[in-house]
């Protein structure tokens, strides 16, 4: 639904907001219809698609995916989780400070879950956003064949507001992987462009995701300088819900024995 904005009744207001539309029609033949009721409805429909259509396409590059909502998250099951730091973040304030937020903890306690709600968050809010395993995006980096493509490629990683790297450490990386996720990190360091990332390792023990690479301590240094550290530790929901479907089906099948 489109409602009316305050400045509607304001023709200086009205123009400016035309003018910042590109509505170079209405504007040259302005002395003929300011006045006309129809004029601040027309531009308010015109502003809410262009919004619309905005969002949409934002929503499309930020490749968010399929997520449960904030809302559906089980805060009491981690037995270690700084919820109040998460809302915090929730408030994207950081990414206006452009600074980094990093998730660390074993499988199955969230950690994408969190990082697909931040992303969505800052595209609803008009940020750019890309959403991105370091797989997927490791991967796409090193697969360019040129410097030319590379030097391309690497803008779809570093220029959106917001970059979510999801899954760090799952997979061990060669040096030329490395230097890419070096690459990304720094780029979006100098640029005060804010990182959210989710890894199973401590800090300690990325020279295991890295095993031969020189660029890991700088990388963990510029990643960490502007970040914020939450540690998320526990038994994994999905283990949890895998041991309730057992139960659940392990007492219906001795039901079905005894009514037998």
């Amino acid at each position: 639904m489109t409602t009316t904005t305050p400045d509607s009744n304001d023709p200086l207001a009205l123009r400016d907001r035309i003018q910042r539309l590109g509505l170079f029609g209405l504007l040259t033949s302005w002395s003929d219809i300011a006045d006309q009721p129809w004029l601040a409805k027309l531009v308010d429909l015109e502003e809410h698609e262009r919004k619309r259509r905005s969002l949409e396409r934002r929503l499309v590059k930020a490749r968010i995916g399929a997520f449960k909502p904030i809302a559906d998250f089980d805060w009491t099951w981690p037995a270690k989780i700084d919820r109040d730091a998460i809302e915090d973040l929730l408030t994207l304030r950081f990414v206006d400070e452009g600074a980094n937020a990093v998730f660390v903890g074993p499988n199955g306690l969230g950690k994408t879950m969190l990082l697909r709600n931040l992303a969505h968050q800052a595209t609803l809010r008009g940020h750019t956003v890309r959403f991105t395993t370091a797989s997927d995006m490791l991967a796409d980096l090193a697969a360019q064949e040129s410097s030319v493509a590379l030097s391309r490629r690497l803008r779809r990683y570093t220029q959106p507001r917001l970059l979510c790297v999801d899954e760090v450490g799952y997979l061990s990386y060669s040096n030329r992987y490395a230097d890419l996720l070096f690459e990304v990190v720094t780029r979006r360091y100098n640029d005060g462009r804010a990182i959210v990332l989710s890894t199973n390792k401590k800090f300690a023990e990325w020279n295991e995701v890295f095993p031969h690479a020189a660029c890991t301590v700088t990388l963990i240094d510029r990643l960490i300088h502007r970040a914020e550290i939450i540690d998320l530790e526990g038994e994994s929901y999905r283990l949890k819900e895998a041991k309730e479907r057992t139960a659940t089906k392990t007492a219906a099948r001795k039901s079905r024995r005894k009514g037998a």
